[in-house]
C-alpha cells in the first residue's frame, strides 16, 4: 500500500529522495517507463494478480462445495495473511542481503508447488480445512519472502516512479477483472481444482519472466543518508558492503527505527490498521459468501471483474493526476470504497453490487498509487526494501483479525449488517487520513528532485515536508 532519523527532514533524506528519483539518469542517460525489462516485470506482476484474483471464488466455491461455511473461508484466506504479514519484516532485512530477483522467483516456485498440491487435494475430493490453511500458510511466507523486493525493483527500471506504478496497478487491475469471471467460469464448467491448477501456472510464468529479467544495480546510497555505499556484483544482487557481517538484528532496528521517524508513514499505517479489521477483513470474505450463496459463482465473478474495472479507471486517473499532496488526493479517493460492502450488504441487485465495486476499486487503486510513489520516492533506497516490509507488515497486521472474526460476527449480527458497518467504517478511514496534517500536508518528492529551482534555497534542495 502504503523515512530519516529524526520527525523532521534532513538534507540526508532529500539526497537519499533525489538518489531514487535520479537512479536512471546516474546510470547513464534518462530511462523510459517501457523497457524490455520493465515489461518483463510488468508481465510478471500481471499473471501473478490475475491467479490471485481467481482465488477468493476458487476457496468459497470449493470450500462451500465441501459443506464448510463462511467461517472456514475466512480462516483459509487468514492463514495466508498472518504468515504475510507475521514474517514480512524479516523478509525485508533479507532482499536488503541477497538478491532480490533470486528470492522472488523462489518464492513463485514455492507457491507454485503449494496451489500444484491444493488443485489435487480439490480434483481428489480429499478436502480438509487444516490441510488448506496449511497450504495458505506456506503461500503467506513465501509472499514475504517476495513482497519486499517489489518496492525497491520500480524505481530500478524506471524513472518516472508515478507512472511505473500506474502502469503496474492498471495490469494487475486488468488482471483482477478477467480473473474472477475465468475463475467463476472454471468453477462452473469444471472444477475448483482446476481454478487452482490455473493458480499455479501463474506462478510458473511469473517466475519465467523474472528468470529473464535483468535488474540495474541500485544506485549508490548517499553518504549522509547511509555512510556507505553499494557493492559490486552481480546485478540486482544490491547488498550493501557491511550487510555481509551485518547483524540481523540490528538490520531490523534500522529499519525501525527508518519507519518511526516519519509520521506520515506509520501515521498511515495506524489508520490502515483500523481500516483492516473493520473493512477489509471482513469484506473480502463475506462479500464472496454472500454473493456465491445468493447469485452464484458467476454472479461473484462478475462483481470482482467490475471491482478490477473500476481499478482500471482508478490506475488510468493516477497517470494523468499528478497532485503536490499525494496523500491527501488518495484519502479523498478513498471515500469511494463505501459503496462495495453497503452494496452487498443491503442486499442489492448483481448490477448494483457491481457499480459499487467498480466505484471502490478506482477510488482504492488511485490510492495505491499515490501511496506506493509516496513510499518509492519519500524514503532512501538504501532502506526502501526494509521500510516497505514494515509498510507491509503494519498494513497487514489486522487483515487476519478482521477475517478470522468475520465468521463469528456474521454469525452474530448477520453477513448484511456486518457489511453495512464495514461501509459506514471505510468513510471512517480517509476522513482520520484528512486529520494528520504530516499525511494530508506530505509534498510530493519529485516536485523538489526534478525541480529543485523551485525548492533552492542559496543552492541548498529544500526537504519535502513530512
Amino acid at each position: 500500500m502504503s523515512g530519516g532519523t529524526s520527525s523532521q527532514s534532513s538534507p540526508g533524506e532529500a539526497a537519499g529522495t533525489q538518489d531514487i528519483v535520479a537512479t536512471a539518469v546516474d546510470r547513464g542517460g534518462p530511462r523510459t517507463v517501457w523497457s524490455r525489462d520493465f515489461a518483463l516485470f510488468f508481465v510478471a506482476r500481471a499473471v501473478a494478480r490475475l491467479g490471485d484474483t481467481m482465488l477468493p471464488v476458487a476457496l468459497a466455491a470449493g470450500l462451500l462445495e465441501h459443506g464448510y461455511g463462511a467461517g472456514a473461508v475466512g480462516l483459509a484466506m487468514a492463514s495466508t495473511a498472518a504468515a504475510f504479514a507475521g514474517l514480512v519484516v524479516f523478509g525485508g532485512v533479507i532482499a536488503d542481503r541477497f538478491s532480490t530477483r533470486r528470492l522472488m522467483i523462489g518464492a513463485d516456485l514455492v507457491r507454485l508447488g503449494t496451489q500444484s498440491l491444493a488443485a489435487a487435494l480439490f480434483y481428489s475430493g480429499h478436502v480438509v480445512l487444516w490441510e488448506i490453511c496449511a497450504i495458505g500458510f506456506v503461500n503467506g511466507v513465501a509472499g514475504a519472502v517476495f513482497q519486499p523486493g517489489v518496492a525497491s525493483t520500480v524505481p530500478r527500471l524506471a524513472s518516472d516512479i508515478q507512472a511505473a506504478n500506474g502502469a503496474i496497478r492498471i495490469a494487475e487491475s486488468a488482471a483482477q477483472l478477467a480473473g474472477p469471471a475465468v475463475a467463476g467460469l472454471l468453477v462452473g464448467f469444471a472444477s475448483p481444482g482446476s481454478v487452482f491448477a490455473a493458480h499455479a501456472a501463474t506462478y510458473a510464468v511469473s517466475a519465467l519472466c523474472l528468470l529473464l529479467l535483468r535488474l540495474p544495480r541500485p544506485a549508490p546510497a548517499a553518504p549522509a543518508a547511509s555512510g556507505t555505499g553499494r557493492a559490486g556484483g552481480e546485478a540486482g544482487a544490491g547488498p550493501r558492503e557491511h550487510r555481509a557481517g551485518g547483524s540481523f538484528k540490528a538490520d531490523l532496528v534500522e529499519g525501525w527505527r527508518e519507519f518511526r521517524a516519519r509520521t506520515w508513514l506509520w501515521g498511515v499505517i495506524a489508520v490502515w490498521c483500523l481500516y483492516m479489521i473493520a473493512v477489509w477483513g471482513p469484506t473480502v470474505p463475506l462479500v464472496a459468501t454472500e454473493v456465491v450463496q445468493q447469485h452464484g459463482p458467476r454472479a461473484y465473478g462478475l462483481v470482482n471483474s467490475a471491482l478490477g474495472a473500476g481499478t482500471v479507471v482508478g490506475g488510468f486517473l493516477a497517470l494523468r493526476l499528478r497532485p503536490r499532496r499525494m496523500l491527501r488526493a488518495g484519502a479523498v479517493a478513498l471515500f469511494a470504497f463505501a459503496g462495495f460492502p453497503a452494496s452487498v450488504g443491503a442486499g442489492l441487485g448483481v448490477p448494483a453490487m457491481a457499480a459499487g465495486a467498480a466505484v471502490a476499486g478506482a477510488g482504492m487503486s488511485f490510492w495505491g498509487v499515490m501511496w506506493a510513489t509516496s513510499v518509492q520516492t519519500q524514503v532512501p533506497p538504501d532502506v526502501l526494501n526494509r521500510i516497505h516490509a514494515y509498510d507491509v507488515a503494519g498494513s497487514l497486521a489486522m487483515m487476519p483479525v478482521g477475517q478470522a472474526l468475520a465468521g463469528p460476527a456474521a454469525a452474530f449480527l448477520g453477513a448484511g449488517h456486518v457489511l453495512l458497518v464495514a461501509g459506514a467504517m471505510s468513510l471512517v478511514v480517509p476522513a482520520a487520513l484528512l486529520a494528520v496534517p504530516a499525511i494530508r500536508d506530505l509534498i510530493r518528492a519529485d516536485t523538489h528532485a526534478l525541480a529543485p529551482r523551485a525548492g533552492a534555497v542559496r543552492g541548498r534542495v529544500r526537504p519535502a515536508r513530512r
